[in-house]
This record gives structure tokens, sequence and C-alpha cells, in this order.
């Protein structure tokens, strides 16, 4: 019985447990996939939305049958006012007036926020990240200056976002509540999702990436940022194919160390210089999971709105999502 029991033990398929084997994409295959699947002169040599061109007055139409019940979820972190190992520049709150201030007719307050970075839910304009001195579409790095960036701001998307949204709960897929810091996701684990979900991610959709960062970071506290779950640089020719509009996640997108010998963030770089797919980053997916699973539905209407700031490179925001 017991040589019985071992051999059962022993067909456990142990391997399934291990981290994948890493998959170094080269510098050179990087460059070569910028080059050869970026959407550059697609809208016009001129074009500054990107692919915002994707979410038309029809899609939107169809985005907006999927509100169903009316429920609506937000998928903005609640600001993070206190320094942390993944918040060194924490979101300021100023009471200008208060009950305490004399004569004062109202109360009124001023925000100051660092929003690119791991702790605030931001939206990413298309002229934050560039390659080679080159910006969406060709347009130089020294379009942006001092004053601000004269091409691709975040005032490109003032209109918003109202479009079909896709939830992939990675950490779900793996039926755990977080994927451990520095687990790569690749493109067999997105289709993977796709058949378990029945949903598959179609042009100008939103797509949203749960790795439950934010529940790691309630159970274990703010950590030094050694590493983060995301996108390896293989689901680069996925995203091409799949013609996103907008791509977010609980982080920062790309897995770290990101396995692409000198480039820390190629899922950044190559969504918003090559693509022009708009980047959601730090948005809050938990209770958006939490809804999804109850209701096996995770296709929704998402609304997300940037401050209407010329010049700025992207944009503190709460993205809406509603079933």
């Amino acid at each position: 019985m017991n040589l019985i029991r071992l051999a059962a033990l022993a067909a456990v398929p142990v391997l399934a447990q291990a981290p994948p084997e890493p998959r170094p994409v080269s510098r050179a295959q990087f460059s070569k996939w910028m080059a050869e699947l970026n959407n550059w002169g697609r809208w016009g040599k001129e074009d500054q939305k990107g692919a915002l061109n994707l979410i038309t007055a029809e899609s939107r139409k169809r985005a907006s049958r999927l509100v169903r019940e009316g429920v609506a979820v937000s998928l903005s972190h609640d600001a993070e006012k206190q320094k942390a190992p993944d918040n060194p520049r924490p979101f300021v709150h100023e009471m200008l007036s208060t009950s305490r201030t004399p004569n004062a007719m109202a109360h009124s307050d001023q925000f100051t926020i660092a929003h690119h970075g791991l702790a605030h839910t931001h939206l990413d304009s298309l002229c934050h990240f560039f390659w080679e001195g080159k910006m969406y579409n060709g347009f130089p790095v020294s379009e942006v200056t001092e004053s601000g960036a004269a091409k691709l701001a975040v005032t490109n998307a003032k209109t918003g976002i109202y479009a079909r949204g896709v939830l992939m709960d990675m950490a779900e897929n793996e039926g755990v509540p977080w994927l451990e810091p520095g687990t790569p996701i690749y493109p067999e684990d997105l289709e993977a999702w796709e058949r378990k979900a029945r949903v598959k991610v179609g042009q100008g959709d939103v797509l949203l990436i749960r790795t439950g960062r934010w529940a790691h970071r309630a159970a274990k506290g703010a950590q030094p940022l050694k590493g983060l779950s995301g996108l390896h640089a293989s689901c680069i020719p996925w995203l091409k194919q799949r013609d996103v509009a907008v791509v977010g996640s609980d982080a920062a997108m790309d897995v770290r160390p990101s396995g692409v010998d000198g480039v820390t963030q190629p899922i950044h770089i190559f969504s918003l210089a090559g693509l022009g797919a708009w980047i959601l980053d730090n948005v809050d997916l938990e209770d958006l999971s939490q809804e999804a699973k109850q209701r096996r539905r995770w296709e929704f209407l998402i609304t997300a709105s940037p401050l209407a700031v010329p010049g700025a490179t992207g944009s503190a925001l709460n993205p809406i999502a509603l079933f």
C-alpha cells in the first residue's frame, strides 16, 4: 500500500507549481518589434490620439449595451498619502480653510500629485515613453520641454474613454489571491484565461490585467520594489494582433525584471510609443474582480476621463466599470 501511495504522489505534476523558465528577449528582437509592429501613420502622419481612434461611435454604442444592471465599480485606489517603499512621492492633500479658519465661509483644499509611479491610479499619455528618441508616430522627444508636451499630451484623450472593458484575472486563473512579485505573464496565459472566461479581447477594447498586487499590499504591506508581476515582453505580438485601445493593470503592466537586456519596461514602451495604446496604471481591480466573478461576466462598459491639462504626460483619474 505504501508503494502504491508513493507512486500516486510521484504522479503529481510538481513542475506545474514551479516558476516558469525564463524567456529572455534580446534588445534586437524588441527593436525589430518596435519597427515592424507599430501603428505609426495608421491614422495619418499628424495623428496624436493613437489607438483611441479604435473607439468609435459604433463601438461606444455596443459597449453601452453591456450595462444590464446599472452596477458601478470604481477602479481607482484611494490616494496614498503616506510615504512608503512603493510610494516615494505621496499624494499631498492640504487644507486651505477649515472649521478653525477665522471668518471662513467655506472649506477648501488643494492637491499635489506626482501621478506617475506605482502608487496612484493614473492614465499615461502617449508622450510619456519613447524609444530611440522617438515617441508615437515618430514625433521627436524634443516636442517635450519645460513647458510640457507640445505633441501627444493627455488632452488628446479629453473626450474620455468609453469602451468595452475586459478583465483578465490572472491571479484567479492560477487559483491564488495574487501572483508573487516577479511572476511573468505569457501569451499562452492570456489565451488560457480567454478560454476559461469565454471572452476574447478584440479591437478597441480596454484590456485590464489583474495580478492581485493591491491584495498582496493589503496583506503584506508596502514592499520594496524588487519585482513586479506583469506582462512579459513576448506578449508584444499578441497585443498588436488584438488591436486594443487601452491597456491597464493593478501595477505597471511590465513584469520586473523584464527579461529584455537594457529595457526595463518593454510593454510600456511598445504600447505607448509603438501602438499608441494608452495605459492605465495602478488601477485597483479587487472590487471589479469580485463583481465579475459573482456574475461570471468579465466584460463591461468602462469609462475614464483625464484632467484636461495642456502639455501633461498623464493624469490621475477614477475609471468606472459598469455591469
